[in-house]
């Protein structure tokens, strides 16, 4: 795949959408969708990631424009709905919508969000809890029961996860994704519960020994700098695998998609149902799950959608957005991307 910055910019679409909730501490997303031969990709890191690790985010873009993914064993993928970390009478309704509306019967909860208390947690756990079960019993069409994960983003202590799983665990969970920032933490957690522990932070930042540590892992194709190379760890980690995203747009789940439709056996419901966080996307309308799933299947972007989030973003951000791309580049982007043809 030989491939230049000149083309990857050829074609480059900057866009901006807002969000129905804050999330990630940002209420508006940004990113640029690129298009090659094989169709649209999406590069969208957070503002924090400095531009070596946002190569990596480039890398999965350009495989999707201009690559290949692997062959799908499946069509359709099930989704989780996810709970941003808002009070309890909105997670509540966001669980009722995310049940009546997506078809969706598992729910991934933010908890140890920076300024809350675990009455907070409590009190949104809960709410999902009982909104959940009681649309659930609405939707006679719907099998199976609530399941409910809890994601901490490594927001907690040892000692602050261990108290907040104890309580927390009366509510039913499913796992707790990354309790704690590092992984010695989370061992000691992980033989004080009895609750699965599933890594994300830990596994993309590579950190010594998070494989042993996990029970799950959270596999994401943006910062693993592609759907192969995502497909290549979890094929190596050779345990239970959840296949998320990072606030995409529709053009972005598709690579996520794709990772769950090329992994062995039946997948767990992923992260992937992010498309309802959005109040608008690149694709008219938002693209939400559907009975609990969404298609596999390349997406490109709806022309009047695409300029509408393009000129929500203002000429100075979109020079920025255009320059981090380049310095994305030549901080590692071009050597994953000469790797992707390897």
């Amino acid at each position: 795949m030989d491939v230049t910055l000149a083309e990857v910019l050829r074609d480059a679409v900057p866009y901006a959408l807002p969000l129905r909730h804050p999330f990630r501490g940002i209420t508006v997303r940004e990113g640029m969708l690129i298009r090659g031969p094989s169709g649209w990709g999406e590069f969208s890191p957070f503002d924090d990631y400095a531009p070596r690790a946002a190569g990596a985010w480039l890398a999965a873009a350009v495989e999707a424009a201009f690559g290949r993914w692997p062959e799908p064993l499946r069509d359709r993928i099930p989704v989780n709905a996810i709970i941003p970390a808002v009070d309890a009478a909105q997670a509540g309704a966001l669980a009722r919508v995310a049940v009546l509306e997506h078809g969706c019967t598992t729910m991934k909860v933010k908890v140890a969000q920076r300024g809350e208390v675990l009455a907070d947690d409590e009190a949104r756990v809960a709410s999902v809890r009982h909104a959940a079960d009681t649309a659930l019993r609405a939707r006679d069409d719907l099998d199976g029961e609530v399941r409910l994960r809890l994601d901490a983003n490594g927001g907690w202590t040892a000692a602050e996860a261990v108290r907040a799983l104890q309580r927390l665990s009366a509510y039913g969970l499913e796992c707790v994704e990354q309790p704690c920032g590092s992984v010695d933490e989370i061992t000691e957690v992980r033989r004080a519960v009895d609750i699965p522990i599933a890594l994300d932070e830990s596994v993309r930042f590579a950190q010594r020994g998070a494989f042993t540590a996990a029970d799950i892992v959270i596999v994401k194709v943006p910062p693993l700098g592609g759907v192969q190379a995502a497909l290549d760890l979890a094929r190596g980690w050779g345990g239970p695998v959840v296949v998320s995203g990072a606030l995409d747009t529709a053009v972005g789940l598709s690579a996520g998609l794709a990772l769950a439709a090329a992994l062995a056996g039946d997948p767990p419901a992923c992260g992937l149902g992010t498309g309802a966080l959005l109040v608008d996307d690149v694709v008219s309308p938002p693209r939400v799950p559907v009975d609990g799933h969404l298609e596999v299947g390349r997406v490109a972007p709806d022309l009047d959608a695409l300029m509408a989030a393009r000129g929500r973003l203002g000429d100075d951000r979109a020079r920025w957005w255009r320059l981090r791309l380049a310095d994305a580049w030549e901080a590692g982007g071009a050597e994953r991307v000469a790797a992707l043809a390897a």
